[in-house]
């Protein structure tokens, strides 16, 4: 267990109001770090808040829109004055638009591309700046497995691009970083529930599909990404950089 005690760190997870968000949080909250969380839901954020204190750590909920430049910058300066400092930064916070390409608006691809990729750049290089001067840092930025393959069944080319970028991004951050002791690695998950997949996954033909399609011939369970999250996150992994860890089922490897 000592391998990945997580006590004493301050971590950061964007997009922890539901879904895959709450439950980095927690799992990072059962292995010791204290915790602050932010997205802009700040009475769903307050739900979760209150769970995680539950769990003995300390949790603080932070409202912010992370294609806001300015919250972003705000949010991260106000939790290192209430926290002292940031640890691990999880970069949740993502959208999607379902759309043929050829119908897909500029306005469209520029929300996904501001949420999926620059906020994930906004908030690694503030939180950077903290972590350079402790000389520690652990950055995971979550992508997905369409950040490394196309599919069929789902028509996002937004997601797609905003996905593969990050993946990318991952790299050239590990590289710039790694001088200062900062790790920076991704986690490329398949299909999990979320709000953002609920209404497919409850469609029996994409079920067919994903039947067919996936080695392991199903979607990903709650809790299966905690432990990817937790190495990644440990003093543990310090000679892990630059990596995308797929928690597909096997799906990208076929």
């Amino acid at each position: 267990m000592d391998l990945f005690d997580l006590t004493g760190k301050v971590a950061v997870v964007t997009g922890a109001s539901s879904g895959l968000g709450v439950q980095f949080a927690k799992a990072l909250a059962r292995q010791g770090a204290d915790l602050a969380i932010v997205a802009r839901r700040l009475e769903k954020l307050n739900d979760v808040s209150e769970a995680i204190k539950k769990m003995g750590r300390k949790c603080l909920a932070f409202k912010c829109d992370v294609t806001n430049e300015q919250e972003v910058k705000d949010t991260v300066a106000a939790i290192i004055e209430k926290m002292g400092k940031i640890d691990i930064l999880v970069n949740n916070a993502g959208v999607a638009e379902v759309v043929p390409a050829e119908n897909h608006t500029t306005e469209q691809w520029n929300r996904v591309l501001d949420t999926n990729l620059t906020g994930v750049f906004m908030f690694a290089r503030e939180a950077g700046k903290n972590m350079i001067e402790n000389k520690y840092g652990r950055v995971i930025n979550i992508t997905s497995m369409f950040g490394h393959i196309a599919n069929t069944a789902t028509q996002n080319a937004s997601y797609h691009a905003s996905k593969g970028a990050v993946v990318n991004l991952t790299r050239a951050l590990a590289a710039e970083w790694a001088k200062y002791g900062i790790t920076v690695n991704a986690i490329g998950p398949g299909f999990f529930e979320s709000e953002m997949t609920g209404d497919i996954l409850s469609n029996q033909e994409f079920s067919n599909f994903v039947s067919f399609r996936c080695p392991m011939g199903r979607v990903g369970n709650m809790g299966e990404l905690d432990s990817a999250l937790v190495f990644l996150a440990a003093n543990s992994s310090s000679y892990v950089t630059g990596q995308t860890v797929f928690v597909d089922g096997g799906w990208t490897a076929v």
